[in-house]
């Protein structure tokens, strides 16, 4: 697939010589933190050496001091509380974190997770219906419950007081919770608007531990779960996400909870974790289990204390991880033939519909479709005699925004700009997909239809050292709004060192001209390069620069991102 390179604007050569004296960079480096936002010795110290102390204050969120107080009286009257958290990752490590904080000072609580088959996403009718039965007064909610406007009415009538924490878009009718904790809320004034549903959770209990005297490393001790959201949840790690994160890393690297020490064992990760592992090596096998039975089993892991059931636990969820793996695989390629024999699938938009396809990798699978064919994707199945989908976006298209014009079709729907759920009737599903096309249509621009790769700077390979790759180490954690840095270089193939892996790869030593320094590559799925990288002439490549481990020596090596016989604008 042909991507286009954005070069990031180049600032001020005297603006960066600033900076770079300031703080003892190289130029290059000092592009990279400029572009970034980072201008100033100050900035870049809170930057390179972020501190929890730098954390916003939880109580300028709306309706904090409401919510703690609230559960203030809940334990004061010995009333029963329940957790109550969506099925995926976020979710999940939503309910472990407040369940296990709570649970530290208050016994008469419990948790409860929906069934994504039987009661579909966010607070459902059974849920309540539970909380009702077992004489629950007050429900916490994570990660859910912006939009359950008529469950939050049940609830009420029933003597249920409502505290939610997400993350969520409101829609136009708030839920009448007794107290609303969404940063995304028009007269919320929280400064950082890109918390997960975990992290607000997290501001809640911040708040509780701080106006009730509760020693903060108390809650600190469960930012793992945090990060683990965050890295899961792919929202930005800038700000106080980015702060979330690091010191999340630091307790699942340095004092790893049992679930943490099981996971990376299935998982075969390394010792020291970046949000790379957790996004690809832990997140999955804590979304199987509520992806293939119920995520109970996902939070069971979680609050384990002991190492052995941690164990027992974690072989169930990487069995369910396994199961997920080939629905996965069998649906993406029914879905992949479907897109190329043209079912349903439009000029700016795919929409497939299979009765039969698991309900729980349909949001995978819309990834993968994107990954092919790069527009913006749902993948919809039926699930308990309605039609249910998960949709996913291209770069700087708002899908949640295209959905929402076509509320007509659908019974519900909710979500983030980049990713959503809907809920529709099964004869819906063609009116749906033509109206989602033509809303699409009249707003997406073309540029959103090329992948794109932005590139930080130019780079001459001499510039790269141990020292410099040191330097950008420190720049994470890495995740949106705060990529590892990308450069573009022209180079020359050392031929006699290129070999293919397995009929698919390109495993290259590379140099530029009138230059002696050599680096390793690799550039996966550019097998078809071979041709021209031999013919000995210079070509254009946009990598990361990262550190390999092989045989005892560990060297640095270039990840390629795509290669170009020639740039665009030449």
């Amino acid at each position: 697939m042909y991507k286009q390179w954005i070069i990031k604007e180049v600032p001020k050569e005297e603006d960066i010589a600033s900076l770079c004296s300031e703080i003892n960079i190289s130029k290059p480096l000092g592009r990279i933190l400029y572009q970034r936002g980072i201008d100033t010795f100050e900035k870049a110290k809170a930057f390179f050496r972020p501190k929890l102390e730098d954390l916003h204050s939880p109580f300028l969120m709306k309706d904090v001091e409401k919510a703690i107080d609230r559960i203030y009286t809940a334990i004061n009257s010995s009333e029963k509380i329940l957790i109550y958290g969506d099925y995926d990752v976020d979710g999940t490590s939503a309910v472990a974190f407040v369940y296990s904080f709570l649970q530290n000072i208050y016994p008469n609580i419990d948790y409860y997770i929906p069934d994504r088959y039987q009661e579909g996403y966010g607070i459902s009718t059974r849920g309540i219906d539970y909380a009702i039965q077992e004489s629950f007064k007050l429900v916490i909610a994570l990660d859910c419950g912006i939009r359950a406007v008529e469950k939050i009415d049940y609830g009420n009538s029933n003597n249920i007081d409502f505290i939610i924490c997400d993350h969520h878009k409101p829609g136009d009718t708030l839920p009448n919770a007794f107290a609303i904790l969404n940063p995304k809320q028009t007269d919320c004034e929280y400064p950082y608007k890109e918390l997960t549903g975990c992290a607000v959770g997290f501001k809640l209990m911040q708040a509780y531990a701080i106006k009730y005297n509760i020693d903060l490393e108390n809650v600190y001790n469960y930012l793992d779960y945090v990060a683990i959201s965050i890295a899961c949840d792919i929202v930005p790690i800038i700000d106080e996400g980015r702060i979330l994160t690091k010191f999340g890393l630091i307790h699942l690297n340095e004092n790893p909870k049992p679930a943490f020490k099981a996971l990376k064992e299935f998982a075969s990760l390394p010792k020291k974790l970046n949000v790379t592992n957790l996004v690809f090596g832990i997140g999955p096998r804590i979304n199987a289990a509520g992806r293939i039975s119920h995520a109970n089993q996902a939070v069971k892991l979680l609050i384990s204390d002991n190492e052995e059931h941690a164990l027992e636990a974690a072989k169930v969820i990487d069995k369910k991880n396994i199961t997920r793996k080939a629905y996965d695989e069998q649906t993406t390629a029914e879905a992949l033939s479907m897109i190329a024999c043209g079912g349903a699938s439009f000029g700016k938009t795919t929409v497939l519909f299979k009765d039969d396809w698991h309900k729980g990798v349909i949001g995978i699978v819309a990834s993968r479709c994107i990954e092919k064919y790069y527009r913006p994707t749902i993948i919809i199945t039926a699930s308990n005699g309605k039609a249910t989908g998960s949709a996913r976006s291209v770069k700087n298209f708002d899908i949640h925004q295209a959905i929402a014009a076509c509320s007509e079709h659908l019974l519900q729907f909710g979500g983030h700009k980049y990713a959503a759920g809907i809920t529709l009737e099964i004869d819906q599903v063609p009116a749906f997909a033509h109206q989602f096309e033509k809303v699409v249509s009249e707003t997406i621009l073309p540029e959103h239809l090329t992948p794109q790769i932005e590139i930080d700077t130019h780079l001459e390979l001499d510039q790269i050292t141990w020292n410099f790759f040191n330097i950008i180490e420190q720049m994470a954690p890495f995740g949106p709004e705060n990529l590892r840095p990308v450069f573009l270089s022209e180079v020359i193939c050392d031929y006699g060192k290129l070999r293919i892996l397995k009929e698919q790869h390109l495993k290259m030593v590379l140099r530029q001209q009138h230059s002696k320094q050599y680096f390793d590559a690799i550039a996966f799925n550019f097998a078809e390069y071979t041709k021209e990288i031999k013919a000995g002439e210079p070509f254009f490549i946009c990598y990361t620069i990262e550190k390999n481990e092989y045989q005892g020596k560990t060297t640095l090596q270039l990840m390629i991102k795509d290669i170009k016989t020639r740039l665009d604008n030449h």
